[in-house]
């Protein structure tokens, strides 16, 4: 099986790619992921995405590259990651009551010859209207600082929604699993193919 690497230091993003039970590295890309001017998010996402792949391309030469990046939106303006409680208590008040987008972008590449596809899956949750010492318990309790949008969907996070939309909730916490799936089946790499006698996987 090709050389599988995860352009990726986030351990949420590890934590869903064990799901496929592939072997796999993980390595940081090291890119500036400031976003360009009038760039949308989904834009924003796929190129980031890309650009992670891109950026391990001579590091690992003749393996297949993940590459994932998520831009939320709400409201019109594009949420990054709080890194203090004060701002994740604002995040949350800002989207109490509205619809945040999740764009995830998703690169596959071939190291060897620079070939790519890239995607952008978009996830939606709907927020209650929290009040602040909501907000604010939330935020104690689940620590979600280093995450877009001031929530963990894989943990206490649920308790903010009133429902969510979108064809892959993997995509909601950093990787879109399924589209994965497929871009990898077309490189001949699945996770249901039955091991042989020589197989290194």
């Amino acid at each position: 099986m090709r050389r599988l690497i995860l352009a990726s230091s986030s351990p949420y993003r590890r934590a869903l790619l064990e799901k496929l039970r592939l072997p796999f590295e993980s390595a940081s890309p090291h890119i500036n992921e400031e976003g360009l001017p009038s760039e949308s998010a989904s834009e924003l996402a796929a190129r980031l995405a890309t650009e992670k792949a891109r950026a391990l391309r001579d590091k690992f030469p003749d393996a297949l590259i993940i590459g994932s990046d998520q831009v939320a939106e709400c409201q019109g303006r594009q949420l990054g990651k709080p890194g203090t409680a004060e701002k994740a208590v604002e995040q949350l008040m800002f989207c109490a009551g509205h619809a945040v987008t999740f764009h995830t972008g998703l690169c596959l590449m071939d190291s060897s010859n620079g070939s790519h596809t890239t995607v952008c899956e978009p996830f939606r949750v709907y927020f209650k209207n929290l009040s602040r010492a909501e907000a604010e318990r939330y935020v104690e309790l689940d620590n979600p600082l280093d995450c877009a949008g001031s929530f963990k969907a894989e943990s206490l996070g649920v308790a903010l929604f009133e429902k969510m939309e979108g064809s892959d909730p993997n995509s909601l916490v950093g990787l879109p699993l399924i589209r994965l799936v497929e871009l990898l089946q077309l490189e001949g790499i699945t996770p249901l193919a039955r091991k042989t006698p020589n197989s290194q996987a």
